[in-house]
């Protein structure tokens, strides 16, 4: 891929193009929204609530439907991955959650279930209740899960400070995953204890205040990531293709916009990068400086001795959400 088809292939992949309508939610529900005790949010993977002697996280998020038609058990066990790697993102620990299930057919149904156990018991993660909708039609079930987890400090998301290294950690050992999305898997053949021993990285990192701001490579993919990231921080980043860990069984273009098991990016104070890159790759996790955050609102992409703008936040919008600063 040369450096406009990047370009191309993210600012249209529908993983980018789906978070538009966002913005507009926020402002009615969140920035302009309730009363309670919660901090505010600009961006964050999950709600952070003030509690006792920590700060409770509570996320929800909701699985595509053409990944639950097509592969129910995969979709089951993706609806706990994702809001697990919601939490620990942050740097908080999940403590339990819950769903909400739409399916009338009882062969699929069953899988979604069993892949939703699955998933509960390799990330040890209880699922403590939900409410099913037994006579949803075929052609159109849906599943949600919720989540509530806990956190001495968090890492937020719009929180990236101009001079921050941009450090992406990836599991590269895996595999291809479900044939719906472009995806990668890193969970299935390591036991429990690997793959929390390895999510631990977060909390470690967020409890020292080695970083700034974290955020877990969503539906977006990698460069959706980052810039939604430096979106939400109201800042651009300028981000080297060539330094980003990549497995060798998938294409740079895959890669970039691939649904990962285990991926984060972090925005590192350049005194503790070689720190947050070493909790990394001591469990495992390959783990590279990929870019630094830039005042100018713009993301730059760049290869070799060629560079692209990717998104100018002057007048381009992913989500819309900006930090104001306060």
């Amino acid at each position: 891929m040369d450096l406009g088809e990047v370009v191309d292939t993210v600012r249209n992949y529908p993983g980018v193009v789906r978070k538009g309508p966002i913005r507009d939610i926020f402002s009615r529900l969140v920035l302009d929204g309730q009363q309670g005790r919660q901090l505010p949010n600009f961006g964050d993977d999950a709600a952070v609530i003030p509690w006792r002697n920590g700060l409770l996280l509570l996320a929800a998020d909701g699985i595509m439907t053409k990944l639950l038609i097509n592969e129910p058990y995969a979709a089951g066990k993706s609806s706990v991955m994702v809001t697990v790697n919601d939490i620990y993102s942050m740097g908080g620990r999940p403590l339990a959650m819950v769903n909400v299930l739409a399916s009338g057919n009882d062969k699929h149904r069953a899988e979604v279930i069993e892949g939703i156990r699955k998933g509960c018991e390799k990330l040890k993660v209880p699922m403590v209740g939900g409410h099913l909708h037994p006579d949803a039609p075929d052609d159109a079930p849906s599943l949600s899960v919720a989540i509530l987890g806990w956190a001495k400090k968090v890492l937020h998301s719009h929180q990236a400070k101009d001079g921050d290294a941009l450090v992406f950690a990836a599991d590269l050992k895996g595999r291809r995953g479900c044939s719906s999305v472009v995806s990668w898997d890193a969970n299935s053949e390591k036991t429990p204890d690997e793959l929390l021993f390895r999510l631990e990285a977060l909390p470690i990192i967020s409890e020292n205040e080695w970083a700034n701001a974290a955020k877990d490579v969503s539906n977006a993919g990698i460069l959706g990531t980052i810039s939604i990231m430096m979106e939400n921080s109201g800042k651009g980043a300028a981000i080297d293709l060539d330094k980003l860990p990549c497995p060798e069984e998938l294409s740079l273009s895959d890669w970039l916009i691939c649904f990962q098991s285990f991926g984060f990016i972090l925005s590192v104070p350049p005194q503790h990068v070689d720190t947050v890159v070493g909790i990394f790759t001591g469990r495992g996790i390959d783990a590279a400086i990929v870019g630094k955050v830039i005042q100018e609102r713009k993301v730059f992409i760049n290869r070799g001795t060629e560079t692209k703008v990717l998104f100018d936040f002057e007048q381009d919008r992913n989500t819309g959400i900006m930090y104001d600063g306060k």
